[in-house]
C-alpha cells in the first residue's frame, strides 16, 4: 500500500518529515522519498530502494543535505515517489498512495499523440504518480486537476503536492477509503495517515479530511478549496491489520478496536458452541496479538506467547528479494517458548488469513515444537476478493486467496455464484469451507469472525466502511 507524511511551518521541517515518513514504514517495504523546498535552495529531492535496508537507516545520510520549512515523503509499494513536476501550474512536487486499475486505458485515451511520453518503470507500466499528476495538469487549478483524475480513476487516490511557495494541497480520495489527518505546533502544520507519528514529533490533532476534500495548508492555516462528499468507504483492513495500534480514524483507535473485535469472536464462539477448553490464547505476531488479548479476557482462559519473533535483524520493512532467502527468514524469525508450546492446547487469533501459506508453515512449526492441539481464529471474515482500491495485498489473482482456491476446489465456477454463502460459517457452504481449510491446514477447529461481528467492532457506521474483499459490494 503505502503512506505519506508532509510538513509546513516557520522553522526548518526536515527531522519532523525524516521521522513522520519512517513512522509510517509499516505501510510499504519497496521505495520510499522526500523533497523538500526552501527559499534558497529551491527543491531538494531524493528517492532510495527500501526492500533490504528500512527507512531510517537509508535516509539518514541524507539529511545533513536538506533544508526547507516544508517538506513532503512517502513509503511506497508501487512507484519511485515523490516526484517534482513542471507544468503550466509551476514547479510542484507530488505523492500519491492508492491503486488505478485503468492506468492503460487513461494513458491511450489522454496520452496517445505523439507529444506525449511516460518514463517507464522496469515492469513496463507508467509510474501511477506521473500518470496522476499528468491528469491533473490537464486543468488550470489544483483543485480541479485533482477532482478531474479522481473522477477518471477506477480505483482510489489520495495525494499530497508541496507548491514553490511551499503550500501542502491535500486531497483525500474521493470515497475516503484511507485516513487523512493534519496536526499542528505553534509554528506549524503537518499531514499523515498515522496521528501517532505526529503526536511524537510534539503536534497535536487539528483536523481530519472527509472523502473527497481538498485542503490547502500553511504555517497558519488550515483552508477547504473543495469540500468533503458525503459518502464514504474506508477501508477496515486499517483497524483490523494496517494501522498502527496507536492510531485514531474517524474517532475510533486501532488498539481498542482489535481488543473489542478479539472480544466480540469470544462472545460468538460461545453463544454458538464454538470455543474449545485452551491452556493459552495467544496472537499471531504481530497485529494478532490484540485480537487475542480480547478473545482471551472475554473467553476467560489464559493469554500466553507461545512464540516470539525475533525482529531485530529481520523486521517486516526490509526483507530480502530472494524467495529461498525469505522462507528461511521467515521460518528463523519464529522462536518459540518451549514450556508453553510442549503438550498444550493452543488457540490462536491471526488479523487474517489470505493465502494462507505462511500460516500453514506456522501451524506446523507449532506441532513440531510439541502442541496438542492448535485452533485457529482469524479477525475478519474469509478474503473472497482481491482489493482493487489500495492493493493491501500482494495478490495478483483472485486465485491466490485460499477461500477462493478451497471455492473453486469444491464447486469449481458454480462456486462464484454462492462466495457469499461460503463467507457465512452459518450456512452449509460455509460449513464445508471451514473443514476443508481445517483439513488442509491442519488446525483443530478453525472460526473466522463475521461481516457484523468485525463491523461492531470497528464502531462507525457500517455503510461507510469499505468491505470490497469479503463481499464484493463496491
Amino acid at each position: 500500500m503505502g503512506g505519506f507524511f508532509g510538513a509546513v511551518s516557520k522553522r526548518d521541517v526536515v527531522l519532523d518529515v525524516f521521522f513522520g515518513v519512517d513512522y509510517h514504514s509499516h505501510l510499504g517495504t519497496r521505495r520510499a522519498g522526500l523533497i523538500f523546498h526552501e527559499e534558497e535552495k529551491g527543491f531538494q529531492r531524493q528517492i532510495h530502494s527500501i526492500e533490504n535496508t528500512p527507512f531510517r537507516s537509508r535516509f539518514e545520510d541524507d539529511l545533513a543535505k536538506f533544508a526547507g520549512t516544508s517538506g513532503i515523503g512517502c513509503i511506497s509499494d508501487t512507484d519511485p515517489q515523490p516526484l517534482l513536476v513542471r507544468s503550466h501550474l509551476g514547479v510542484f512536487g507530488i505523492t500519491t498512495v492508492g491503486a488505478i486499475n485503468n492506468d492503460e486505458a487513461l494513458v491511450e485515451r489522454y496520452f496517445s499523440g505523439n507529444d506525449s511520453q511516460f518514463m517507464a518503470m522496469s515492469s513496463g507500466k507508467v509510474n501511477s504518480t506521473e500518470l496522476i499528476a499528468a491528469l491533473i495538469n490537464q486543468k488550470d487549478t489544483f483543485e480541479e486537476g485533482i477532482r478531474h483524475a479522481q473522477e477518471l480513476i477506477d480505483g482510489s487516490c489520495t495525494l499530497m503536492i508541496m507548491t514553490e511557495d511551499g503550500t501542502l494541497v491535500v486531497a483525500r480520495d474521493k470515497m475516503g477509503r484511507l485516513p487523512v489527518l493534519v496536526g499542528k505546533d505553534g509554528d506549524g502544520h503537518c499531514v499523515a495517515f498515522e496521528s501517532f507519528a505526529y503526536h511524537k514529533l510534539g503536534y497535536e490533532d487539528a483536523y481530519e479530511l472527509g472523502p473527497a476534500e481538498i485542503v490547502r495548508i500553511t504555517p497558519s492555516t488550515i483552508t477547504t478549496t473543495s469540500p468533503a462528499g458525503d459518502k464514504m468507504k474506508i477501508c477496515a483492513f486499517m483497524w483490523v491489520y494496517y494501522g498502527y495500534p496507536n492510531s485514531n480514524y474517524e474517532g475510533e483507535n486501532v488498539e481498542v478496536m482489535r481488543y473489542r473485535n478479539g472480544a466480540i469472536m469470544a462472545r460468538d464462539d460461545r453463544e454458538q458452541g464454538y470455543m474449545p477448553e485452551v491452556d493459552y490464547v495467544a496472537g499471531v505476531p504481530d497485529s494478532g496479538v490484540p485480537h487475542a488479548i480480547g478473545y482471551a479476557t472475554e473467553s476467560g482462559m489464559p493469554f500466553g506467547r507461545p512464540f516470539i519473533k525475533y525482529t531485530p535483524t529481520w523486521p517486516r520493512s526490509f526483507m530480502p528479494s530472494n524467495q529461498d532467502v525469505r522462507n528461511r527468514v521467515a521460518k528463523m524469525k519464529q522462536v518459540p517458548v518451549p514450556e508453553l508450546i510442549q503438550d498444550k492446547r493452543l488457540l490462536f487469533v491471526d488479523d487474517s488469513i489470505v493465502r494462507g501459506t505462511q500460516l500453514r508453515e506456522t501451524v506446523d512449526f507449532l506441532y513440531e515444537s510439541g502442541a496438542k492441539e492448535v485452533h485457529m481464529r482469524s479477525a475478519c471474515p474469509p478474503i473472497m476478493y482481491s482489493c482493487k482500491y489500495l492493493s493491501f495485498s500482494s495478490s495478483k489473482s483472485d486465485m491466490e486467496l485460499i477461500g477462493r482456491r478451497v471455492v473453486d476446489q469444491l464447486e469449481g465456477e458454480e462456486g462464484l455464484a454462492h462466495l457469499n454463502e461460503y463467507a457465512d460459517s452459518a450456512t452449509e457452504r460455509g460449513q464445508c469451507l471451514l473443514k476443508t481449510i481445517c483439513e488442509d491446514m491442519g488446525f483443530d477447529s478453525l472460526r473466522y469472525q463475521s461481516l457484523q461481528g468485525m463491523l461492531e467492532a470497528i464502531g462507525i457506521d457500517p455503510e461507510t466502511v469499505c468491505t470490497y474483499c469479503w463481499n464484493g459490494e463496491e
